[in-house]
This record gives C-alpha cells, sequence and structure tokens, in this order.
C-alpha cells in the first residue's frame, strides 16, 4: 500500500534520503531472493545428481544379478532396457539442471557443487580429422612488435557428423555404330540387386537395416525420407524390401546348410509382438546356434533364424527336419518327437541347459 503523502516530509534532502533508502531495501531484497533462487537452482542440481547417480546403480545392480544367476527370464532384458532408459532420462535432467546452476546470478555467492562426470573416451583414431587454422596474430598484442616466433599449439577436438546426402548418380551408355557393317554396339547395363531397380544398394542395405535391425517400420521411413525432400512411398519400400529378401534368400541357404551340418545345436524361442488387425498377437522366434569353438571345432560359428505365430511343436519338428546330432535346448515339450527312436532320418541326442534347470532351485 502506497503511504500517505501527508506523511512524507517537505525538505527535498530527507526525500532524497528517504528514496536513497528505499533504493538500498529493494536492492538488499533483490540480492537476497537472487541469493535464494541460486541456492535452489543448486539443490536441483544436487538432486538431479544423486537421482543420475542412483539409476546408475540399480543398472549395476541389475546386470551384475543377470550376470551371478543368469538371465532367468526375458523379464529381466526388459527390465534393464527400462533402467537404462531411466538412466538416460536423469543423465540429461542432471546436465540441464548442472548448467543453470552454473549460469545462476555470478554475482552471488553459492555453495561449490561439482558433479561427479564420467571420464570421456577419446575419439576413435579410424575417424578421419578435419584440421581448421585460427589465424594467428600478425603483430604483438603488447607492444605491436611483428617479430613472433611460434612456440607449439593447441588442439581443441569436436565431434562432428556430415549430415546424409542424397544424390542420383546417372549412368551414361554410349551408342556406337560401325562405319563398314553398320552394326550398333552399346556396353550392357549396370547390375541391379532388385528387377527393375532404382535403389543403390547403400540405400537398400539403409532400408534394411532401419527395418530389421534398428526396428524402423516403413511408414516411419518414407516419412522421415520424405522430410529430407525424397518421395518414397510405403509400398515403393515394402517391394524394395520383399525383392532384397528374394535376392538373398541363396545366403540364408548357405548359412542354414551350415548350421544344420553341426554336430551340435543350441536352440532356443522367445515370444516375439507381432502387428495384426487391431491387436497384437504374441508369436515365436526360434534360434538355432552352431558354436564349435568350445569344443575345439574350427568351423565358424552361426545362428539360423525362424519365425512362426505359435509355439506348436511342429515348428522345431520342421526346423530340424534334417538334421542329426546333439540339440541343447530346455525342457520345452515341443522338442520330445524329435528324441523318439524311431525318428528319421535319425534320433536326436538330448542335452538339457543347466541354466533353464537352475531357475527351478534358485
Amino acid at each position: 500500500m502506497d503511504p500517505d503523502p501527508s506523511s512524507l516530509p517537505d525538505d527535498i534532502d530527507a526525500l532524497k534520503a528517504a528514496l536513497m533508502a528505499a533504493r538500498a531495501e529493494v536492492a538488499a531484497e533483490k540480492a537476497n531472493t537472487a541469493a535464494v533462487d541460486a541456492e535452489l537452482t543448486r539443490a536441483r542440481a544436487v538432486v538431479a545428481n544423486d537421482r543420475s547417480l542412483i539409476a546408475l546403480l540399480n543398472l549395476e545392480i541389475e546386470k551384475l544379478k543377470r550376470a551371478i544367476y543368469g538371465p532367468r527370464s526375458e523379464r529381466t532384458a526388459r527390465l534393464l532396457d527400462q533402467l537404462e532408459l531411466q538412466l538416460e532420462e536423469a543423465e540429461a535432467d542432471a546436465t540441464e539442471d548442472e548448467l543453470a546452476a552454473e549460469h545462476a546470478k555470478p554475482s552471488i555467492t553459492v555453495r561449490s557443487f561439482a558433479r561427479k562426470r564420467p571420464t570421456r573416451k577419446p575419439f576413435p583414431n579410424h575417424l578421419p580429422r578435419e584440421r581448421v587454422v585460427v589465424p594467428a596474430p600478425k603483430a604483438c598484442p603488447c607492444c605491436g612488435s611483428a617479430k613472433l616466433s611460434k612456440l607449439g599449439e593447441d588442439i581443441t577436438e569436436t565431434l562432428e557428423i556430415v549430415p546424409r546426402q542424397w544424390k542420383v548418380i546417372q549412368t551414361v551408355r554410349e551408342r556406337f555404330s560401325c562405319r563398314e557393317c553398320e552394326t550398333i554396339a552399346q556396353p550392357p547395363a549396370p547390375f541391379h540387386v532388385t528387377p527393375r531397380g532404382f535403389a543403390g544398394p547403400n540405400l537398400l542395405a539403409m532400408i534394411l537395416f532401419e527395418k530389421f535391425g534398428q526396428h524402423q517400420p516403413l511408414n516411419r521411413q518414407s516419412e522421415r525420407y520424405a522430410r529430407e525432400g525424397v518421395d518414397l512411398s510405403l509400398s515403393t519400400l515394402a517391394d524394395l524390401v520383399g525383392a532384397c529378401a528374394l535376392a538373398l534368400r541363396p545366403l540364408y541357404a548357405l548359412i542354414e546348410t551350415h548350421v544344420l551340418a553341426a554336430e551340435r545345436l543350441h536352440g532356443d524361442d522367445t515370444t516375439v509382438p507381432i502387428l495384426a488387425k487391431g491387436k497384437i498377437e504374441t508369436g515365436r522366434g526360434w534360434t538355432y546356434v552352431r558354436d564349435d569353438r568350445p569344443f575345439g571345432g574350427k568351423d565358424p560359428p552361426a545362428a539360423l533364424y525362424y519365425a512362426s505365430r505359435d509355439r506348436s511343436g511342429e515348428h522345431p519338428e520342421r526346423h530340424l527336419n534334417g538334421f542329426i546330432g546333439v540339440l541343447q535346448a530346455d525342457a520345452y515339450g515341443g522338442y520330445n518327437r524329435l528324441y523318439r527312436s524311431d525318428r528319421r532320418p535319425g534320433p536326436i541326442v538330448e542335452a538339457l541347459c543347466w541354466s533353464h534347470g537352475r531357475r527351478k532351485v534358485l
């Protein structure tokens, strides 16, 4: 509330003194408020740092449990993913709060706070280096003399990336006509991975890796490419994926032959979410691994993958139709018919898994 004007002094010097006192009081209140805000910002940074440390320790504990007791279920893998996501968010929040504390009013003295950061690894040696030299001074900034002698240099490295660049490669095939026989000659057309293909091998590899390696649906890829100025519809990308799958089938057949020719296999299955109309179904991913290195084998290891809509026992029977040897797997009943003595071309030797058996004890 404004003071009563009648209570103010009439003397100018007294009014000036009262005004100066009021200004000093307001400045003191602002300084006190700034100090409180700076201390609050610092406290938030400390709390954010503690949260990130707790998230890191929780993640390390779960990793140690997994290393000691083994992956008891697929839930533990999802738990690690969730903990890593929480750690990511906590670290980002801690960095934001730390920078806010550093940029608090510099004239205010606040208790120091140093966040424990992980040691940054050096940049890989295989990355190319681009040397940018800052122009040196031509004269001494102190006396103006031009007689300068180089003592050394300091190098600051910054990690940078060149954005993806699209381009069209034009392959020109010139035609020539023979002056003697009038025959027209022309080099053959360039090879394309897909029939009537327009996509280069690098583009095809990127699409396949994004879909199967990064689990990026084709519709999202199409939207991202459109934002980059390249129109590749969903149907076009699907055609490319199907053509690549057909082109890679002989390679898959070679891997299949190599894996099933082993003396022993490690088999397992896991749940796989499958998108269906209006819902998500639970399918199965089947994995068979050949790795004879622990037994002194010199053949390269390899893994074979199959997929199915359910967990019926007919799937491993079909997968291992021509296999004869040792199969190490869990006690899933769908494998039982593989161990029968009357199986053709022969029975498979059953080798159970200690990791699966231990789950019933621990």
